[in-house]
């Protein structure tokens, strides 16, 4: 063999040996499983790395909702009653003493004729004058009326009702129909009935991290478990000053990278999505480059010890992706096909391929030189 043919030889032998410690493009090693920590990289050595098995992935199962009752609401409603307030319209009758009625007439509602509550939580009325009627009941209100003009007529018969209620509402706010104030009236205004109220919710609505604030603390209420699964624990009965706040789905957001047919971020919809949906969503895996044995689920770890727990799926029988229909996306996770190995070593000799082409071309043109 002459000289430059072994120079070409011993570059082509160099590249080779080169190509299996350098490969172009990310790689996660379908031999995580076994849980080596020692194999990865020390900056990311604090990774969990688990197999996806029938028996793990029951045991990462949320807890199932089922439908059940609620006690203390159904507790609340039974002895629900409405505290009259600044701003509400009472609307008074006096039975058999029309001259102390104000009457409606033909072009004047109840709302209009009625006797609005001031904002000191009074109103007037003739011959009794200023009664204070802010935080107590239509019956207490009636008891106490009937008391003081029975000086004046003899056994009242006093009915008292709201015509119009202002003074106290509820806001729901977020991926509703029509968001806005609902007010509180002497019919129980529960989540369940706002939210119906407020037209439905909207397509974009992340329907199982619903806000409600009330005195400043926020609790997360699931209307997936009350509207689809029938958990009436979910339910609460609003009260004044309440807001249900209805947020986006922009924050259930699933990343399919690697070897599939379409890399994209992929929204978990209202009924959750499983890994075999989230490859589905991309197009499947692609057939011709990716590794079929390292299907991999990466999640960011609430242990402060732990970066990630990543989970593999092997789905060379493709009977497998049953497994995946199992196991439950979370948001922000990141799902990760990786590459074959053929088809990393077509991207290293991609990269090789035009150095020794390049190579080879100066050496038959040295070779050339001499011998002109």
């Amino acid at each position: 063999m002459n000289k430059p043919n072994m120079k070409i030889a011993a570059l082509t032998f160099c590249t080779l040996f080169l190509a299996g410690c350098v490969v172009p493009g990310q790689h996660l090693s379908v031999e995580s499983a076994v849980i080596n920590q020692t194999d990865l990289d020390e900056s990311v050595s604090n990774i969990d790395v688990y197999a996806l098995t029938p028996k793990l992935v029951r045991e990462l199962a949320p807890a199932a909702i089922n439908g059940q009752s609620n006690p203390s609401l159904d507790s609340e409603l039974a002895n629900y009653e409405y505290f009259v307030g600044p701003a509400d319209i009472l609307n008074v009758t006096i039975w058999d003493h029309p001259e102390l009625t104000i009457p409606a007439g033909s072009y004047r509602s109840a709302t209009e004729s009625g006797n609005w509550v001031h904002a000191d939580g009074s109103i007037f009325y003739p011959y009794i004058g200023l009664v204070d009627v802010a935080g107590k009941t239509v019956v207490q209100i009636r008891k106490e009326m009937a008391t003081r003009l029975s000086q004046y007529i003899e056994t009242p018969q006093v009915d008292v009702n709201v015509a119009n209620f202002r003074s106290q509402k509820a806001y729901i706010t977020g991926e509703v129909s029509k968001p806005g104030k609902q007010p509180i009236s002497n019919v129980p205004l529960t989540l369940l009935d706002a939210i119906n109220q407020a037209g439905g919710l909207a397509t974009n609505a992340d329907w199982r991290n619903v806000v409600l604030t009330r005195d400043g603390k926020e609790e997360r209420v699931s209307l997936y478990g009350l509207m689809q699964k029938g958990d009436l624990t979910q339910n609460r009965l609003l009260r004044d000053g309440d807001i249900v706040h209805v947020p986006r789905n922009d924050g259930q957001k699933v990343f399919v990278m690697g070897e599939v047919n379409e890399p994209k971020i992929v929204k978990i919809d209202r009924a959750g999505m499983s890994l075999t949906e989230a490859l589905t969503a991309a197009g499947g895996l692609n057939q011709l480059s990716s590794d079929a044995t390292g299907v991999f689920v990466i999640r960011a770890s609430k242990d402060n010890e732990v970066i990630a727990n990543v989970y593999q799926l092997n789905v060379e029988n493709p009977t497998a992706m049953i497994i995946g229909t199992e196991f439950d996306i979370q948001p922000y996770d990141i799902v990760y096909v990786t590459a074959a190995p053929i088809t990393r070593w077509n991207r290293v000799m991609g990269q090789l391929l035009p150095t020794i082409k390049g190579f080879n071309d100066l050496t038959e043109g040295a070779l050339r030189i001499r011998n002109w």
